[in-house]
């Protein structure tokens, strides 16, 4: 992970980001600036919407390792009709409440639990979006695409995002799931995954 993108990478301002679309278009979001937050640049989340389009609008999304929260809140403010995010850092997560209290997002869970635990552990409530961005060193994203899929936590055509570096392999998905976007932006490769019916 990466410190908070500055100025030049995108057009947010030091310690804030922006919300490039929808009700809180150009809102700019209070960051943490820690040592190990990588929040989704600002031209990656601008794609990533444009493709998911079509599948946003009344979504139920789940945002794990949320970090900044700042994929699930866009996801908010294009008119996902709720959003939880999990996220294992106390400060993190406690931003996150504070960015959508300001926000007055009533529509919202933030839970502060280790993404792994939540998906082997909580009730599975199915979702139609889930946005996965985790530590890049930690290679974990092929086990949450199979607790997702096999835990009960997706709908019967969800979609999943999936953030990882350029140079890593794609993980194995489980049988059935497709690539239907994908693409590379400097160092991190990015891509949405259908489990059921394309989009």
């Amino acid at each position: 992970m990466a410190r908070v993108k500055r100025p030049g990478h995108n057009r947010s301002l030091p310690g804030r980001l922006r919300i490039v679309a929808g009700k809180w278009r150009s809102r700019l979001l209070q960051i943490i600036d820690e040592p190990e937050l990588r929040p989704t640049p600002e031209r990656i989340r601008e794609t990533l919407f444009n493709w998911l389009s079509p599948a946003t609008a009344g979504a139920r999304c789940l945002d794990l390792f949320a970090g900044t929260g700042v994929l699930g809140i866009e996801a908010l403010s294009r008119g996902a009709a709720h959003v939880v995010f999990i996220e294992k850092s106390a400060t993190l997560a406690g931003a996150i409440r504070k960015n959508l209290t300001e926000l007055k997002a009533t529509n919202a869970e933030v839970y502060q639990k280790d993404a792994l635990d939540y998906l082997s552990k909580a009730d599975p409530q199915p979702f139609d979006i889930v946005f996965l961005d985790p530590p890049f060193e930690a290679d974990l994203l092929a086990g949450l695409c199979k607790a997702l899929c096999e835990n009960g936590w997706l709908t019967r055509n969800a979609i999943v995002y999936l953030e990882q570096r350029k140079d890593q392999a794609k993980p194995a998905l489980p049988d059935g799931w497709a690539i239907t976007h994908e693409k590379v932006a400097g160092k991190v490769s990015y891509s949405l995954v259908n489990t059921g019916t394309r989009i």
